[in-house]
C-alpha cells in the first residue's frame, strides 16, 4: 500500500529547511521577546525580521503586519474590531466563506444587531459582481465586505481587485481571507484596495499556530486580546518566536521558487484531471475547476459517479488504502452536515453523489495520481 497526501488545502507537511531553522531558534533565542537583556532582544530581533520581511513580500509597511495564532484569529480580530471600534453596521459576504468568517458574522448579528447581506453566487462558485455593486450602492450603513481570495472548497479565485475598487467608489472596508493564496499567488496588497487580510502558515509548508493580519495603517482597529503591549498593541501574549520564524522561512522560499512550484504543481493537477477524465465515466468538476483562469491550480473539487449507498464509505475507504483527501473542509470534518460551499452550487442530484477535494503540492508526485485513479476506479468498478 502507498501512502498518498492529496489534502494540502487542509494542512502542508513542513519544509525541512523550515524546521532546521525552528530548532535553531529553540535551542539558541528562547527569551521572552519582551525582556530587555540579550536573550529577549535576540528574540525580539527575529520577530521584527520577520515583520519586514512579509511586508516587502505583500508591498505593505511592516507596521501592517500583525502576528497571530492563525487565519481565524486574524478573521475574528477585524470582523469583530470593524464592527465594534470602527462604526460597521453592514457587513456583506458570501455563503461559501470559510466558517471563521460565516459563523464570526453569524455571532456578530446575533449580539450586535447589525445588517448582514449575502452575495449571489453563480453555479461556478464565482460571485456576482453585479449583485455586489448593488449591494453597496444601496447600502445606507458604514459597510464592510468580507470575502475570501481563493475559496478553500472549490478553488474559485475572487478578482479581488475589482472587488477592491467596488469598495473603494462606495467608501467601504475590504477584508479578505487570503489563507489559501498567500504563498501560492503573487499577492501586492499595496496595489489592492485591501484594508484586512488573514493568513496562515501551514498552507504554505509553514508550523501550525501561526499566522498573521493584514491590517491597513492608521485604519483604527483595536484589539481583540488584551495584556501586554505585544504586537503594537493588537495582540497580548507573549509571542511564539520559533513559529513565527518558521513562517518567515516558508514564505521565504514560498516565493523564491514560486514560479517553479506554481508550474510544477499545475502540471501534476492537469494530469489528474486527465486520468480522472480518461479512465473515470461520468465524473465532473465542481465549480469549472478545470479552468486555471477561474480555480487555483492546487485543488480540484470532483463529483465522483458512485451511487448513494457506497458513497458513504468512500473516503474510509481511501484513507485505508493510504490515500489522504477530504469531502469538504477540515475544519468541518467531524460534522455530519454536507458541504454549505456546495449545497450553494450545486443541484440536488449531484448533492447526492460524493464530492471529493484534492489538493496538490510540490511533494507529490504522478505515480501518485496514478495509485489514487487505480484505487478509485476498483471502487467504483467493485
Amino acid at each position: 500500500m502507498q501512502k498518498v497526501y492529496f489534502d494540502n488545502a487542509a494542512t502542508t507537511s513542513v519544509r525541512p529547511e523550515v524546521i532546521t531553522r525552528m530548532i535553531s531558534v529553540l535551542e539558541e533565542d528562547f527569551g521572552n521577546p519582551s525582556s530587555i537583556h540579550g536573550y529577549g532582544r535576540s528574540a525580539k530581533n527575529h520577530i521584527e525580521q520577520t515583520r519586514k520581511n512579509i511586508a516587502n513580500y505583500l508591498g505593505v509597511k511592516a507596521s501592517e503586519i500583525i502576528f497571530t495564532s492563525g487565519g481565524t484569529e486574524a478573521d475574528n480580530l477585524v470582523l469583530h474590531s470593524a464592527v465594534r471600534d470602527l462604526g460597521v453596521q453592514h457587513i456583506i459576504t458570501s455563503k461559501i466563506e470559510h466558517h471563521a468568517v460565516l459563523h464570526t458574522v453569524q455571532e456578530i448579528e446575533a449580539n450586535n444587531g447589525i445588517k448582514v447581506s449575502y452575495v449571489n453566487i453563480h453555479q461556478d462558485g464565482g460571485i456576482d459582481y453585479d449583485h455586489l455593486k448593488s449591494l453597496l450602492s444601496t447600502s445606507t450603513e458604514k459597510v464592510l465586505v468580507s470575502l475570501m481570495h481563493v475559496n478553500n472548497e472549490i478553488g474559485t479565485i475572487l478578482d479581488i481587485r475589482r472587488v477592491g475598487s467596488l469598495c473603494k467608489d462606495y467608501d467601504a472596508l475590504f477584508h479578505s481571507d487570503m489563507v489559501q493564496s498567500i504563498g501560492h499567488l503573487e499577492v501586492n496588497l499595496a496595489e489592492l484596495h485591501v484594508d484586512f487580510t488573514a493568513v496562515s502558515a501551514h498552507k504554505f509548508h509553514g508550523p501550525k499556530g501561526v499566522g498573521f493580519a493584514y491590517i491597513r495603517k492608521n485604519s483604527g482597529l483595536k484589539p481583540l486580546i488584551y495584556g501586554g503591549e505585544q504586537e503594537r498593541g493588537y495582540r497580548a501574549g507573549t509571542e511564539s518566536v520559533h513559529n513565527i520564524v518558521g513562517m518567515d522561512e516558508a514564505l521565504r522560499l514560498a516565493y523564491e521558487h514560486l514560479a517553479e512550484e506554481q508550474q510544477y504543481v499545475a502540471a501534476i493537477k492537469r494530469y489528474f484531471v486527465a486520468q480522472l477524465q480518461t479512465q473515470i465515466e461520468g465524473v465532473t468538476f465542481n465549480a469549472n475547476g478545470c479552468d486555471p483562469t477561474h480555480c487555483t491550480y492546487t485543488l480540484i473539487n470532483v463529483c465522483l459517479p458512485i451511487p448513494e449507498d457506497k458513497a458513504g464509505i468512500l473516503l474510509f475507504h481511501l484513507d485505508i488504502n493510504g490515500i489522504a483527501c477530504s469531502k469538504g473542509s477540515a475544519c468541518q470534518s467531524g460534522s455530519s452536515k454536507g458541504s454549505h460551499v456546495l449545497t450553494e452550487i450545486l443541484c440536488d442530484e449531484d448533492l447526492k453523489k460524493p464530492s471529493v477535494r484534492f489538493s496538490f503540492s510540490k511533494y507529490n508526485t504522478k505515480e501518485e495520481v496514478d495509485y489514487v485513479i487505480r484505487v478509485l476506479k476498483e471502487f467504483i468498478e467493485n
